[in-house]
């Protein structure tokens, strides 16, 4: 079998999943459940699903609540949480180039940190995007609701059509997830220039928006740059990092792209740009358009300056965009989820029907599971439809910090390694190892304390749930590792001598 078939031969029983073989371009291993995929996703799919990543409903709905409660050091807030997500991307960046997967973080974690290491890293992510899942259709419904003409239609109900919609569209093939997500990016990057550019209009021509004297000098008025003091902006810190949680998605999608080499670095360069222009240029440009205490949490705060300014519709603008950004986050969570599942799956730390594959060449299995929790989140939207996004946010956030962190484990592993001689990194690097790594970690377990502190209380109930997700993860892990004596070799084809058992 030549090496072109190889790569793209589907696990059978001929070719056992387990069975450890050489990357041929790396010489790095190959993983089991990287087998079978179509390099459907082109260099413009890859391109959006990092911009994609980067804008969200964080942004377009949450920025005002945020700048409520923290004023304009909201800006320091996203500068800073930035950093650390590039840093994550960056890192994963690395993994990528050294061996591209769709099992991303997780294969990387299997080779070295063990079975063990990729059963944790894959099903913190799993929690992650089947909550978000839930908050999403929670999202979309709630948003539709907006529009008179669809208050009749209950939310559990817009809640699983948005769901089936977006469903459908992951389970015929990678390349039409390409395509909708290349779009929906667009929407979210085209509504953002074209608010910046309005904003930058009124500023130069000396505009008074409701009245106020816009300009740098709102900024220090008010309060100054922290009118609450430090630790209001710390607090928010928790939503900030939330409103960055699919950045690491372009990780996912290298499995699935032809030359990733070429195209992955472009693409996570371009995210710290996109994260200053779009996150702090946004949030900047706000605090000189209007006084920080004019914007709230029930309103995004592109729909306040539009408002004031007496534009036609600004709010139907706006929901329409903040329910593009919603079914954007849906249609990424459904398709990472379904990849990251398979490479469980492929060592037998999810359920075997997980590796499922269609003629497609979509692993199905992962997001029919994936879908299936969102249904749960339907039922949520039924029983209390007033408390269903706040129930599951708060698992969503430990998902993306445990993710994050499993992450900046495996890269600071890989360097360990490539240090020993055993394996070779490849020229595009995180810059900063081996400082980078702990200095990532300690700012994710700083996160965690700061949801202590979280005044309206969903940061102290996110921090209270870690014990009982610890508890969940150590009691699968029990089950999981009985299969696993049964099984011919744990590790999905990336096996290592010394990894943790």
């Amino acid at each position: 079998m030549s090496d072109n078939d190889r790569r793209t031969a589907t696990p059978s029983a001929a070719t056992p999943p387990d069975t450890a073989a050489a990357h041929p371009r790396h010489g790095a291993p190959v993983d089991a459940g990287d087998l079978g995929y179509r390099k459907s996703l082109r260099t413009r799919h890859v391109n959006m699903i990092a911009i994609g990543g980067a804008i969200g409903t964080g942004l377009f709905l949450g920025a005002g609540g945020r700048l409520a409660a923290a004023g304009p050091s909201l800006a320091v807030a996203y500068a800073v949480c930035g950093f650390f997500a590039f840093m994550v991307v960056r890192a994963l960046g690395e993994l990528v180039l050294y061996r591209p997967s769709s099992g991303s973080f997780v294969s990387y974690s299997r080779e070295f940190m063990g079975e063990k290491g990729a059963y944790v890293a894959g099903w913190m992510h799993f929690l992650n995007w089947s909550t978000t899942g839930v908050v999403d259709i929670t999202a979309i419904a709630l948003y539709i609701h907006y529009w008179d003409a669809f208050t009749a239609i209950p939310q559990w109900t817009l809640a699983l059509i948005a769901l089936a919609v977006v469903l459908t569209v992951n389970l015929i093939s990678v390349r039409i997830f390409g395509e909708l997500e290349f779009w929906f990016s667009i929407v979210k990057v085209g509504a953002l220039v074209a608010f910046m550019l309005i904003g930058i209009a009124l500023l130069a021509t000396g505009h008074h928006v409701g009245g106020h004297d816009s300009g740098p000098g709102l900024i220090l008025q008010h309060g100054g740059v922290f009118p609450h003091g430090v630790l209001p902006m710390l607090v928010v810190i928790q939503g900030v990092v939330f409103a960055y949680a699919s950045t690491e998605l372009v990780g996912v999608a290298a499995g699935e792209t032809e030359n990733p080499e070429r195209v992955m670095p472009k693409a996570i360069n371009s995210i710290i740009w996109r994260i200053l222009l779009f996150y702090v240029g946004s949030v900047v440009l706000l605090a000189m358009l209007l006084p920080w205490d004019a914007y709230s949490a029930d309103e995004s705060p592109f729909v306040t300056v539009l408002a004031k300014l007496g534009v036609p519709a600004a709010g139907d603008v706006m929901n329409l965009i903040v329910v593009t950004a919603a079914l954007s986050s849906l249609n990424s969570g459904l398709y990472s989820t379904g990849r990251i599942l398979r490479s469980l799956g492929a060592a037998g730390s999810a359920p075997r029907f997980t590796m499922a594959m269609s003629r497609s060449q979509v692993p199905y299995g992962g997001i029919l599971l994936t879908a299936a929790i969102c249904v749960l989140g339907v039922a949520l939207n039924y029983w209390v439809p007033a408390r269903a996004f706040e129930i599951v946010l708060n698992l969503a956030a430990i998902g993306i910090l445990g993710s994050w962190a499993m992450i900046m484990l495996s890269h600071l592993l890989f360097v360990r390694r490539a240090r020993q001689g055993r394996v070779r990194r490849p020229g595009y690097r995180l810059p900063g190892s081996p400082v980078t790594q702990p200095l990532t970690l300690a700012f994710l377990a700083a996160v965690v304390v700061l949801m202590w502190f979280d005044r309206d209380g969903a940061g102290r109930m996110t921090v209270m749930a870690v014990p009982a997700i610890a508890l969940a993860l150590l009691v699968g892990w029990s089950f999981v590792r009985r299969g696993h004596r049964g099984h011919p070799g744990t590790a999905g084809a990336v096996r290592d001598p010394d990894a943790a058992e």
